[in-house]
């Protein structure tokens, strides 16, 4: 995490958050993309560079940003890491890199944070699964008493692992009074897996749905911010922003009145 000097949250205002996975900053926008532009998920390209920074100029209008599908400095991105790349470019001055599957020079695929507030603890932890490579960061803003707990996550692909993730996520947050969960969750909030989160939390139910890929012809709703219910949504939209095969999710929310977070 940098160490540029500190922000605030005042007592009781507004915050925006975005969740976005980047897909290591190709801009896909065709189905045929995932074959034609395959190599680029190994090597690197042209636009690499144009589109990390049309990506900074997007999440620089954002408090607390979750990124999936970040490179934390390989072959494919140049040897720079993205998290840290988009956190000086979009002048977030707080930013945390987690590396799930590390493949060498070759690729390291992460998880990503950018904050204008210090966090006052981020932790890492492995989901579960019987293929290595998925993780979750668990961010805390404010008093350890009473914080404002972020999950950021990026789950599998098949639904028993993501019930056996969702579980693991429902214990470590289910303590905490004010949450949220982001990310690319590669399910809907009517999944059997999400159901099984809600049932065992106090997150919310989504009230619309918020078609996120693929980019192009958005059909599906796999991206979610989840709230607990003392945090007031003020509104939630979808950045029509073709910068990945995903299109990026946004909140604005309310903090809790009660909720002192920083000085």
């Amino acid at each position: 995490m940098s160490a540029l000097p500190s922000h605030s949250l005042e007592h009781g205002r507004k915050i925006k958050l975005l969740s976005f996975n980047i897909q290591v900053a190709i801009a896909s926008t065709r189905t045929r993309h995932y074959l034609t532009q395959s190599w680029k998920h190994v090597l690197p390209h042209a636009n690499h560079f144009d589109n990390l920074d049309r990506i900074a100029h997007l999440v620089s209008d954002y408090d607390i940003v979750g990124l999936q599908e970040v490179d934390g400095g390989s072959l494919r991105s140049y040897f720079v890491n993205q998290v840290e790349y988009l956190a000086e470019r979009s002048r977030h001055p707080f930013w945390h890199q987690q590396t799930n599957r590390n493949i060498g020079r070759i690729a390291k695929h992460s998880n990503g944070l950018l904050s204008r507030f210090q966090p006052s603890e981020i932790v890492e932890y492995k989901l579960p699964g019987v293929m290595p490579g998925r993780g979750t960061l668990m961010v805390r803003y404010g008093q350890a008493d009473n914080p404002l707990v972020l999950m950021l996550v990026h789950l599998a692909l098949g639904k028993r692992t993501r019930l056996y993730q969702l579980d693991f996520v429902a214990e470590l947050v289910r303590d905490y009074q004010h949450v949220c969960v982001m990310g690319d969750f590669n399910c809907t909030p009517d999944s059997e897996e999400m159901v099984h989160l809600f049932n065992k939390t106090d997150l919310c139910l989504p009230e619309e749905r918020h078609l996120t890929f693929p980019a192009w012809r958005p059909a599906r709703n796999i991206d979610h911010i989840l709230t607990s219910s003392s945090i007031k949504v003020e509104q939630m939209k979808v950045l029509n922003e073709a910068l990945s095969d995903h299109l990026p999710i946004a909140i604005e929310i309310s903090l809790p009145a009660g909720l002192h977070l920083g000085h």
